[in-house]
């Protein structure tokens, strides 16, 4: 790990206490779903701790919900080490299996009977996911899914080029394979609420949101820069930064730490406005709980994922 990989967070630390009742959960859904680890071992995958990130990142959702947070968080996980292999440097390869996906939540996917494992897994999964869940929350979950699934053949064709992508493509691409906006609408359907319309696009909560999301991305680049150095991956900001402005690559995490800090701290000025703008839209009081739960689901997630990623086993630690 670099020295400098840490962030001064003023969110307290929080855990699901169902975490214990869904280890064994998860881990039935993994055999039941075996094929999706593809060639992760077991030993290997139990020092990621997928439950713990679950229950640091979703600390207030039922025992049931959790389990889909964690048996989700597996998923984005395999899913993403597939393209670890030659897979990752085929772009047209990797654009067909992502297509198979997204058609699955349209209804236009293959028969079950045909399904790969990896389709199987995440058939389940969108199934669970849309339980109790309004038709506009659907739609836009969806969205968000295909923007997770089509933006791997571009990063396939950036790891083919092996060019550095500038600044503002790296956002473009790391922004859709992050996979943060599908984990956000996961905040509202794990605590069983739904923002109103004019709370979701106020402009302050769409920066909030964007602030959330790259955080993580910022600080997983810095842990997983060793990782991705040796697989040859291009879409790192540490790398980034560094074909920037020059230096160690320490000095260049450095940087992309504080930028990270930066966007902490802009994340907190910003909640502090939430019961002003509650008020100025006129919220009712259910409206109103919704819109602080939903700022709370994104700082966990700053938070959780943050102590996570410090102390797990996926990055060599």
């Amino acid at each position: 790990m670099f020295n400098a990989a840490m962030l001064d967070l003023p969110f307290p630390p929080r855990s699901n206490p169902h975490q214990g009742s869904v280890a064994p959960l998860h881990q039935d859904w993994l055999l039941r779903h075996e094929g999706l680890a593809g060639v992760v071992d077991r030993t290997a995958y139990a020092r990621w701790d997928v439950p713990q990130l679950a229950a640091f990142t979703s600390p207030d959702c039922a025992t049931d919900d959790l389990a889909l947070a964690a048996d989700l968080l597996s998923f984005y996980f395999f899913f993403d080490d597939r393209f670890d292999s030659d897979l990752g440097r085929a772009p047209a390869r990797v654009a067909e299996v992502c297509a198979r996906l997204t058609a699955l939540m349209y209804g236009e996917g293959p028969a079950p009977d045909a399904r790969t494992p990896v389709e199987q897994a995440f058939a389940d999964l969108w199934e669970r996911s849309l339980r109790g869940m309004s038709a506009r929350w659907r739609a836009r979950s969806a969205y968000n899914w295909e923007w997770y699934f089509a933006c791997h053949p571009a990063e396939a064709a950036g790891r083919l080029s092996g060019r550095l992508p500038d600044r503002e493509s790296y956002l473009a691409l790391r922004r859709g394979t992050a996979a943060m906006e599908t984990l956000f609408d996961m905040v509202e359907r794990l605590n069983r609420f739904e923002l109103p319309q004019e709370v979701l696009h106020h402009p302050a909560f769409r920066r909030m949101r964007q602030l959330a999301a790259d955080i993580p991305s910022f600080t997983n680049d810095v842990h997983s820069y060793a990782q991705e150095l040796a697989r040859g991956d291009v879409a790192n900001l540490v790398m980034i930064v560094r074909e920037e402005r020059g230096g160690t690559p320490e000095e260049a995490a450095v940087q992309v730490m504080r930028e990270a800090q930066r966007m902490v701290d802009r994340f907190v000025e910003l909640s502090t406005e939430v019961p002003e703008i509650c008020d100025l839209l006129g919220l009712a009081p259910t409206a109103r709980d919704a819109a602080h739960r939903y700022v709370d689901g994104l700082a966990a997630w700053i938070a959780g994922y943050h102590r996570w990623e410090v102390a797990t086993g996926r990055y060599g630690y």
